[in-house]
């Protein structure tokens, strides 16, 4: 019993202070995701344009969550979860977007983010099913996972003379 609760409390702190977990749903790659601790859950939004992707997390479906550490960014815990989807008209879903909310960086639209939410995208709960994990040991690296995004780019032929130029007339 006293493991049972120790692991809980485990889970529950090192997810509410962590900016960020890894989920794996069936049959999908893993994922960084924001999150909201909020009554016992990570939650979760997402699938919709401008948010983060959900693939292979379905109501009902079991994923694994990592947690990192917040501040070294190591994996502090890894847990099992149960996925809910919650219904844009329920209580709950107004409790958990009330959360969301709040941990949104640099939305689009602002205010009007929460009626974005309810027409385009899933606010899903991963609730913890009480089994926790073992870490893996060694490294978890993989190749980053195919983007548009790019993090550089060849730097103009001329540019190296440009500077050089700056620097000779000082």
């Amino acid at each position: 019993m006293t493991t049972e609760l120790l692991d809980r409390a485990l889970v529950e702190e090192a997810t509410k202070k962590s900016g960020l977990i890894w989920v794996q749903g069936p049959g999908a790659p893993v994922r960084a995701l924001w999150h909201a601790w909020h009554e016992g859950a990570a939650c979760v939004v997402g699938d919709g344009p401008g948010e983060q992707s959900l693939p292979g997390l379905a109501d009902g479906a079991a994923a694994e969550v990592t947690v990192r550490s917040k501040d070294k960014g190591g994996r502090v815990v890894a847990w099992t979860a149960t996925v809910m989807e919650l219904a844009p008209d329920s209580e709950a879903w107004e409790a958990a977007v009330a959360e969301l909310k709040g941990k949104r960086l640099n939305a689009p639209d602002g205010e009007a983010m929460t009626e974005r939410w309810r027409r385009e995208c899933r606010v899903l709960r991963l609730e913890p099913t009480g089994t926790v994990l073992p870490l893996p040991e060694g490294s978890l690296a993989e190749a980053p996972l195919p983007s548009a995004a790019t993090t550089r780019r060849p730097i103009p032929a001329a540019l190296p003379r440009l500077l050089m130029k700056r620097r000779k007339r000082k």
